[in-house]
């Protein structure tokens, strides 16, 4: 071995320093490392898999897009797993791609990933009820997985000896944004919701429509966007034109600036006529004008738990998984909602 000949050590010297063994002098480790980097020696993780059974790798399946929700959990998967010390192989899926997801887990299956990561935020079985009840035809991926699998914000896609769930609790959050607007006076909340084939537009919906029910508040029918702002800008022109809205909650921040605008297009003051919601806490949400009321989603926190959870299932697979934990609602309040116009508040229930 050329590490071994340079440093003037042992083969099995070498390997000690590697897997970082106890019973080697810091002299000598520093040795072997200089002679690595000298010969820009890489350790050969497939070899090490051979002899452990593990790659000490995690896959990541993920739609390929640049959406800043399954985009920022993505960079959270990464810089969570880079902690652990394992490596990440990440496979993306083409949205339309009903096999997008079995050939994305026979792929890291074929690299021998010790666990899986599925951030895939669309429903491909055709289901877009938004009633959140999946009827299961063709939602099952139809693979062999004998690894433990993290599904972030969805229903499992398949049978695994342990699946763990993570980034679940949209609901939670659109319910709160939701409240925050019945909290200020208005009547009823309008919304503008994402595709109903993202798993995240149906959550928020749904929790949409429970803080609207829980206060036995009129539910107007929904309008539906892309997620862009374009979308948003598009829908704020027909809630314009309704003297009825004074309160939209926008399924993410995008729609509710495209909607801001086509409002104050129309004469329609934000807040003081219409007050605005958007959900992400995107980076230039504390920038537009006005600035927007929006909640944060907690990306980092449910990736660090998220994979801590995998990593532990790998680690002990005879153990029972840890359990989730909450994230705190952090709910920003901005510029962009207000009390309703005088005379539209709750002294007029229904």
């Amino acid at each position: 071995m050329d590490v071994a000949r340079l440093a003037g050590v042992s083969q099995k010297t070498v390997s000690r320093v590697f897997n970082n063994e106890a019973y080697v002098s810091a002299e000598v480790r520093g040795r072997v490392l200089a002679a690595a980097a000298e010969l820009g020696y890489r350790r050969n993780n497939a070899a090490r898999a051979l002899a452990s059974g593990r790659t000490r790798s995690i896959g990541v399946v993920t739609l390929g897009t640049a959406l800043y929700g399954p985009a920022s959990l993505l960079m959270g998967v990464e810089r969570a797993v880079r902690d652990t010390g394992y490596a990440l192989r990440v496979v993306n899926t083409v949205e339309g791609d009903p096999t997008g997801i079995a050939g994305a887990v026979d792929s890291l299956l074929d690299q021998g990933v010790d666990g899986i990561v599925i951030s895939e935020p669309i429903d491909e079985s055709g289901n877009e009820s938004g009633n959140g009840d999946e009827d299961g035809d063709g939602s099952e991926v139809s693979v062999h997985v004998d690894v433990p699998v993290l599904v972030c914000g969805a229903p499992p896609p398949f049978a695994a000896p342990k699946v763990l769930a993570a980034g679940v609790g949209a609901d939670q959050l659109a319910r709160t944004v939701t409240e925050h607007l019945l909290g200020l006076g208005h009547l009823t909340v309008h919304h503008l919701a994402g595709p109903q084939r993202w798993y995240a537009a149906r959550d928020r919906l749904a929790g949409w429509r429970a803080a609207l029910a829980a206060q036995d508040r009129r539910e107007p029918p929904p309008a539906e966007g892309d997620w862009s702002a374009a979308s948003g800008y598009a829908a704020g022109r027909e809630l314009a034109s309704d003297p009825d809205v004074t309160a939209v909650f926008a399924a993410n921040d995008d729609m509710a600036i495209g909607l801001i605008r086509a409002l104050t297009e129309a004469g329609r003051r934000v807040p003081q006529d219409v007050s605005v919601v958007g959900f992400d806490d995107i980076p230039v949400a504390a920038y537009v004008t006005p600035p927007l009321t929006t909640v944060r989603q907690p990306f980092d926190a449910v990736a660090q738990d998220g994979i801590k959870r995998l990593v532990h299932a790998i680690e002990n697979p005879q153990a029972d998984p840890l359990a989730a934990s909450e994230p705190p609602v952090d709910l920003v309040v901005r510029a962009s909602t207000a009390p309703p116009p005088a005379g539209r508040g709750t002294s007029a229930h229904h």
